[in-house]
């Protein structure tokens, strides 16, 4: 059995973050003048409509359709770690699948609203669910969101229940509301072998059941572009594609919250250089299977080399969005894969400064996935402006697509504070089997 005093040590160090200081009042200010900012310009855009954007006849979907993929996208990353690895038996995960179930919720439970912030008349979200026909790929898409958002809740808070009873324990430096709520959600934990076994039950029903959820959600995702007949989305592959993609992004995002939380939260006795060794393993590994994807994505079109396909290929390749094209191919993609290979780039530090290049092309690569195409409609353009033509997004669009950024960001912080990010009773029961 593992000793009192180390058990003791892992609870206090892994429960040292959930406390209010100067710094998180800080960031949460910070957040919170941001996101003000990003509210007031959206109250423009409700005001005086769509015009206020970049948005026009021709290109009708624009960032907002870009953020709205690449959060749906980041958001698979909850089922790519606690799912997939937690089934498969990957005992190294234990430290991270916190991590990345809080960062698969905020993403998922946002995704929902970048998608109105399209909507020239948000209020009539509500036809969706009162009028939505079965044929139409958008109510498969809300209605797989909304799935996997509660699923999402359940996948964090299950698991939790055992450490929320810590929490109500052992911190004292809590309100008694707080303190009240750690014991009223705890759900009456004693940590019986009986409730030790549902738990566990129930954590791996969910898991089994959360993975074609998520598979879901992107792949219908992937469907509003495939089932039309325009060039760059009218592709077979675009389910899968757009999968290995979010698989990419997730990644990404999950390194980038572990340097924080080691280096922020003191946790480097956890989230060890192991940790960044093997993700940045699953980050190649994926990376490859989207490397292969988008050679498909492009040689297949190019070798027919087809009218419209000519000129779409040419746009990216060497015309208008040609250098936004190879950046992110490039730099997004291509060379994090190559640096990772060295066993010295998958320390720590250089793997943050990957996963943001990684992180930051797949924004754009979602972007170049949408907008290009809509600037090559069927039907030639003619007799209007040239910002009818050529996209270009607004100050105001740009501050409302920061939003759910800033929202991302407030919910996972919150999270941070008032759960322990890295799971407690988990850890001391790893320790306790190591030791035996």
């Amino acid at each position: 059995m593992l000793d009192h005093s180390k058990a003791d040590k892992i609870t206090s160090d892994l429960l040292r973050s959930i406390r209010m200081n100067k710094s998180f009042v800080v960031w949460m200010g910070i957040l919170g003048i941001s996101l003000v900012i990003c509210l007031y310009a959206y109250t423009i855009q409700l005001r005086e409509g769509l015009g206020v954007t970049g948005l026009r006849d021709y290109v009708s979907w624009g960032m907002y359709i870009a953020n709205f993929v690449f959060f749906v996208a980041a958001s698979l990353i909850g089922m790519l770690i606690s799912a997939v690895l937690g089934l498969s038996g990957q005992k190294w995960i234990t430290p991270i699948t916190r991590i990345a179930e809080i960062i698969a919720l905020a993403f998922a439970a946002v995704a929902g609203l970048v998608i109105v912030s399209d909507m020239g008349h948000p209020e009539r979200l509500l036809n969706v669910f009162m009028y939505g026909r079965i044929q139409s790929p958008i109510i498969w898409d809300v209605t797989v969101v909304t799935v996997y958002v509660l699923l999402s809740t359940l996948y964090l808070f299950i698991p939790l229940i055992p450490d929320l009873k810590i929490c109500h324990d052992k911190i004292d430096n809590i309100t008694p509301l707080q303190s009240k709520i750690y014991k009223l959600l705890s759900l009456n934990w004693k940590g019986t072998a009986e409730q030790v076994a549902l738990v566990r039950k129930m954590i791996r029903a969910i898991s089994i059941f959360i993975i074609p959820v998520a598979f879901g959600i992107h792949t219908v995702t992937s469907w509003l572009f495939a089932s039309t007949l325009r060039v760059g989305w009218d592709s077979t592959i675009f389910g899968p594609y757009f999968v290995t993609g979010a698989f990419v992004t997730g990644c990404a995002g999950v390194i980038i919250a572990m340097y924080f939380y080691r280096f922020n939260y003191k946790l480097g006795d956890y989230l060890t250089d192991f940790h960044f060794d093997k993700m940045a393993k699953l980050l190649v590994l994926v990376s490859l299977v989207y490397l292969y994807f988008n050679l498909n994505e492009y040689m297949v079109p190019g070798y027919k080399m087809k009218k419209f396909d000519a000129l779409h290929i040419h746009d990216l390749f060497v015309g208008n969005h040609a250098l936004l094209f190879w950046a992110v191919q490039l730099g997004g993609l291509v060379i994090p894969i190559i640096l990772l290979l060295f066993k010295k780039m998958r320390t720590p530090k250089p793997m943050l400064f990957i996963a943001i290049a990684v992180f930051i092309g797949a924004w754009f690569k979602r972007y170049i996935i949408v907008v290009p195409t809509m600037e090559h409609p069927f039907l030639p353009i003619q007799n209007v402006p040239l910002n009818f033509k050529i996209y270009t997004p607004t100050l105001t669009e740009v501050l409302i697509n920061f939003a759910p950024f800033v929202l991302v960001l407030l919910i996972i912080t919150i999270l941070s504070k008032v759960v322990p990010i890295i799971p407690v009773q988990e850890t001391i029961e790893e320790f306790e089997e190591t030791h035996k």
